[in-house]
């Protein structure tokens, strides 16, 4: 049998494929040389070709028809048994589908909105404008963006007077000008941070329509390297703060049920009650992040505008007719009450007002998640909300700083005691339901962040989830994982909010800092030099006053958020050497670099197939050259032969539905780069769409034909075997790298090995995928020869190797060469 016919068969299970000359692969080839599935390729190709158009028929002899095999029936089954998947001939699903006539149905109404606006003067011509900019505003996300951006800043009332009064020593140490001067402190602090920089500042410099503190980064990075320091810092901060925000605002809430008269004797026989309902609540509330912000704002947003709405009302009740309280506006109060004899807790009065400002970074971040127009829309009703009811328990305070039956309550709260009994019980329900909300705010920005610094290469590729069609909107499974099992050990560790709250702050502290800087390094390059050194230098000057105030904490909690702020820090700079480490190595080849070889594997029948189709994924998306990873994988130990290897790559696109590919096939019928770009909220099938990619190949020639004889789990028969191979790298011993590079590498891949693989993600784990490992040589140092030594024996070992000898028979130098003169006559007999 020629080479070129054992080549035409098709190979299923691989080594005995290539085998050459052999009798019984001779009836295997027989018995399926019949078989309907057998291959056919396009003329001109080589490969393909039957046992009877490779044999030389007699003209004399007529060509019999070949027999149809007994087997046929029995190899391939009728039915699927397996169900696997299989591309559809819509190119839209029907939920597509209706999303789409919903999303054209809906610019349908604001074109003709727009158009009847555009009749009304002024006022339409602007409102045209503003729907047509970034800052566009939605009825609907409004909402969303109350349920999702201010629960954290919502719910800093629960507990931020309650923390004054702890610092004072009681209510009996708060006189007139201690209230006014924290009122005052208050709020400048949500005037200047929160309204000024956030919201004035800080939301017009977006990237892409995303915010927070790496999506900024990745506006100025060009412009120094040293930025990444902040970068990263203020990232890890926030990360870390995100943990104590859900235990201390739902903590805080739930605490309140203590205060219902009819609950309060069942919470002084359990202890541990408050603890267990926080626990439940916070599982349940990470849970259902899985169905996406949009769904679970437009339930929280309603909630979320009835609880502002409340603490507006309250406060008003408890002005009553007394609104001198609003003096406090003046900022002489807060200067001169931070300096007073008066102010018992010193300078870390600044870290309990600093609570009053901590959803600040959160409104950023989760910007993406909602727009900009919709922030910039609802904060007003939020803050004018937050000032009436920090001073109307400033009132409360004032009118009951000589009630003798609140001096002996401990852990008194303003904000619960300032309200009649039976509005309470609303007031509970609400606090933990808004506590909730707190959470899903700093959870969504904890999502949006780490999905920016992968993007960054300072953290592992993870399985990101796209419930909604706004592609701000994101779940990262590993990641709400990790944020629920740190969560509840705060609350293992802290037990209470109180305790939670002298932890709390610190860190998020940093995050501003590093924001600031940031920030200023932007408006220096983009805008004006001198309004970039008063920006830096007046919130510099603030934010660090909070920091120092914050520091107080550090033996009370304050620990506990700066080991994770160090832990996350971490690994973002390990990840991020590491990939530096990698990039050093050479990574791609151009056409004529590699063609040579991989042409001559595929003509080398020789060698057997390794399989039919050999797939390589890699996260290089360039298609005109090939990593280096891939080529030596291929000749690595034993060569992998195939009749075509493919390096696919899978490109997320910003469109919610996309789905195309391109080819580049370097002008060979053997060698392909597919590029595939898929929307965000389109399943990475990569298994499914390559085989949907290969039949197209086939269909224009592009492919020779394959076929499969044996069954497949994949039941395609027209699609010959295909092998899929990840690829790692592992740093050799030979490498000349510092100790620290070393180690950032190590690390980096023992992370990765936790993250999880890209083989769950892009769907091909039932295909039995082959991760191998690749030495990374990096600068590599010459290793010193060895030098052969003598070898030492005893007298011992001496007469027992001579006395071996003796005994062992020799055979003679002659027999030796007459041997060897016999096999050279028998080889040239042969020839």
């Amino acid at each position: 049998m020629s080479e070129k016919k054992n080549e035409s068969q098709p190979i299923d299970g691989g080594a005995n494929a290539g085998k050459q000359g052999s009798s019984d692969e001779s009836s295997d080839h027989d018995l399926s040389r019949g078989h309907k599935s057998s291959p056919k390729v396009a003329k001109g190709t080589g490969e393909g070709e039957s046992h009877q158009e490779s044999e030389q028929h007699s003209p004399d002899k007529p060509v019999k028809p070949v027999a149809k095999s007994p087997i046929e029936d029995s190899i391939l089954p009728a039915e699927s048994i397996t169900k696997a998947p299989k591309v559809s001939h819509q190119a839209r699903t029907r939920e597509e589908r209706i999303a789409l006539k919903a999303e054209r149905k809906a610019a349908m109404k604001l074109a003709a909105q727009r158009k009847n606006a555009s009749s009304r003067g002024p006022l339409g011509r602007l409102w045209i404008k503003i729907q047509s900019s970034p800052d566009k505003i939605s009825i609907s996300m409004a909402i969303v963006a109350l349920g999702v951006v201010y629960g954290d800043i919502g719910t800093s009332p629960l507990y931020m007077s309650q923390t004054f009064l702890s610092g004072q020593g009681g209510i009996g140490n708060t006189d007139r000008p201690a209230v006014l001067g924290m009122l005052s402190l208050v709020f400048w602090s949500i005037t200047l941070i929160t309204t000024v920089k956030y919201v004035l500042i800080a939301m017009r410099i977006d990237n892409k329509g995303e915010g927070g503190i790496f999506a900024l980064y990745s506006l100025v990075r060009r412009h120094a390297k040293w930025l990444v320091i902040p970068a990263m810092l203020g990232g890890a901060a926030f990360l870390a703060d995100s943990v104590l925000t859900p235990a201390v605002s739902i903590s805080s809430a739930v605490e309140g049920l203590k205060t219902l008269p009819v609950l309060e004797p069942i919470f002084n026989d359990n202890e541990n009650l408050t603890l267990m309902i926080t626990v439940v609540v916070i599982l349940i509330l990470f849970s259902v992040q899985s169905r996406g912000t949009e769904r679970i704002g437009k339930v929280f947003g309603t909630v979320v505008m009835i609880w502002f709405a409340f603490l507006a009302v309250v406060g008003v009740a408890n002005l009553g007719n007394d609104w001198t309280v609003f003096e406090a506006l003046n900022p002489i109060y807060g200067i001169r009450f931070l300096f007073s004899s008066g102010n018992v807790a010193g300078l870390a009065i600044m870290g309990t007002v600093f609570l009053s400002t901590t959803g600040a970074e959160a409104l950023y971040s989760d910007m993406g998640h909602v727009g900009r127009g919709n922030i910039y829309i609802t904060w007003p009703f939020i803050k004018i909300a937050l000032v009436l009811n920090y001073f109307g328990q400033g009132a409360w305070m004032l009118n009951n700083r000589n009630n003798a039956d609140l001096k002996s309550v401990q852990n008194l709260n303003p904000f619960f005691q300032m309200m009649n009994p039976n509005v309470r019980y609303v007031a509970v329900v609400l606090s933990v339901t808004a506590g909730v909300i707190a959470s899903q705010a700093l959870i969504t920005g904890a999502f949006t962040m780490v999905s920016e610094a992968t993007g960054l290469n300072w953290m592992p590729h993870l399985q990101v989830r796209y419930p909604a069609r706004t592609r701000g909107q994101l779940y990262i499974p590993v990641v709400n994982m990790v944020l629920c099992a740190a969560t509840l050990t705060v609350l293992g560790i802290f037990r209470d909010s109180e305790h939670i709250a002298a932890a709390y702050g610190l860190a998020l502290t940093i995050t501003m800092i590093t924001t600031t800087v940031l920030l200023g390094v932007y408006i220096w390059f983009n805008a004006s030099k001198f309004w970039a050194v008063v920006f830096t230098v007046v919130f510099i000057a603030i934010q660090t006053l909070f920091f120092l105030a914050s520091m107080a904490k550090f033996l009370h909690g304050g620990w506990f958020t700066m080991l994770l702020t160090l832990a996350i820090l971490f690994i973002m700079y390990t990840w991020n050497e590491g990939t530096k480490v990698e990039r050093s190595q050479r990574r791609h080849m151009a056409p004529k670099e590699c063609l040579p070889a991989l042409d001559m594997l595929h003509n080398d029948f020789r060698v057997p197939y390794y399989a039919d189709n050999l797939v390589y994924l890699t996260s290089d998306t360039e298609m005109c050259r090939l990593d280096t990873d891939i080529f030596f994988s291929i000749f690595a130990d034993h060569p992998k032969r195939a009749r075509a290897w493919w390096a696919v790559s899978v490109q997320t696109t910003d469109d919610p539905f996309t789905r195309d590919y391109s080819v580049e096939n370097f002008g060979t019928n053997y060698l392909f780069r597919v590029r595939m770009r898929l929307g965000f909220k389109v399943d990475q099938n990569v298994a499914t769409y390559l085989h949907q990619i290969m039949h197209e190949l086939i269909d224009s020639g592009e492919l020779p034909q394959q076929t499969s004889v044996y069954p497949k789990v994949d039941e395609d028969p027209q699609i010959g075997t295909i092998k899929y191979i990840l690829i790692h790298k592992a740093l050799m011993p030979e490498s000349k790298i510092t100790t620290g590079r070393a180690v950032a590498l190590q690390v980096k891949y023992a992370i990765r090995h936790v993250a999880g693989s890209p083989v769950k993600w892009f769907g091909l784990a039932p295909y039995n995928p082959i991760v191998e490992v690749q030495p990374l040589f990096v600068t590599t140092r010459r290793v010193p020869r060895l030098q052969r030594v003598a070898l030492r024996r005893t007298k011992r070992q001496q007469a027992m190797l001579q006395e071996a000898k003796k005994e062992t028979p020799q055979k003679s130098t002659t027999d030796l060469q007459q041997t060897s003169k016999g096999v050279s006559e028998q080889q040239t007999d042969k020839g």
